[in-house]
C-alpha cells in the first residue's frame, strides 16, 4: 500500500510534467530565387493562377516532419516582396495550383514577410515554395520553421547519385586493396 504523502507527491510531479511547456523545434535556412527557375504562382487560395505573378522566379524546399502537429512558417526577403506556397505530396511549377495546402503573400508588419500555420503529418512529403509577388520581386530570403518536431531536408537525386558515385569509388578502392 502506498503511503498517501507518496500518492500526493506522485500527482504533484504529473500535474507539473503536464503543465511544463512544449518543447518547439526551429529550423531556419537561407536561400535566394534570384535567377532561378520561374513558373506563373498561383492565387493565395489556389482558386486560379496570377496574371501579376507570372515568370516569378522561385525557390523549393522539399522536407519531412517527425512529429505530427502544428508548424509555423516565416520568411523575410529585407528587399522584395515575398510570397510562399506549401504543397503536398509535390510541387509541379507548370501546375501551381495543384496539391496546395496554405499560401501567404504579406504576414504583418510589411510585405516583405510572409507566412502561415499549418498543421502537418509524419510520413508526408511537403515543398514550400519561396517566390514574390510578381516578376521584378526577388533576392535572398530567410525562412524559419517551427514546430514540435525535427524538420528533416528531402535530397535532391542528384545528391543521391553523388552518393552512389562516392560508395562504387570507395568499393573499387577496396578492391583493388585486397587484390593487391
Amino acid at each position: 500500500m502506498t503511503s498517501p504523502r507518496f500518492a500526493l507527491a506522485a500527482l504533484a510531479f504529473a500535474t507539473m510534467a503536464a503543465m511544463a511547456p512544449a518543447h518547439a523545434v526551429i529550423y531556419t535556412y537561407t536561400g535566394d530565387t534570384t535567377g532561378g527557375p520561374t513558373f506563373n504562382r498561383a492565387f493565395e487560395d489556389f482558386s486560379g493562377l496570377s496574371g501579376i505573378g507570372n515568370s516569378n522566379p522561385y525557390h523549393t524546399f522539399e522536407f519531412t516532419v517527425s512529429v505530427a502537429g502544428p508548424y509555423t512558417f516565416v520568411t523575410t526577403g529585407p528587399t522584395f516582396d515575398t510570397f510562399i506556397f506549401l504543397y503536398s505530396p509535390s510541387f509541379n511549377p507548370a501546375s501551381a495550383t495543384s496539391n496546395g495546402v496554405n499560401a501567404n503573400d504579406d504576414l504583418l508588419p510589411g510585405f516583405t514577410t510572409s507566412g502561415f500555420a499549418q498543421t502537418l503529418s509524419t510520413g508526408v512529403a511537403y515543398t514550400l515554395v519561396t517566390t514574390g509577388f510578381a516578376p521584378g520581386d526577388f533576392g535572398a530570403f530567410s525562412t524559419t520553421i517551427g514546430g514540435p518536431g525535427v524538420v528533416t531536408v528531402v535530397p535532391e537525386p542528384a545528391t543521391y547519385a553523388l552518393f552512389a558515385f562516392g560508395l562504387a569509388g570507395v568499393g573499387m578502392w577496396a578492391r583493388r586493396r585486397l587484390s593487391a
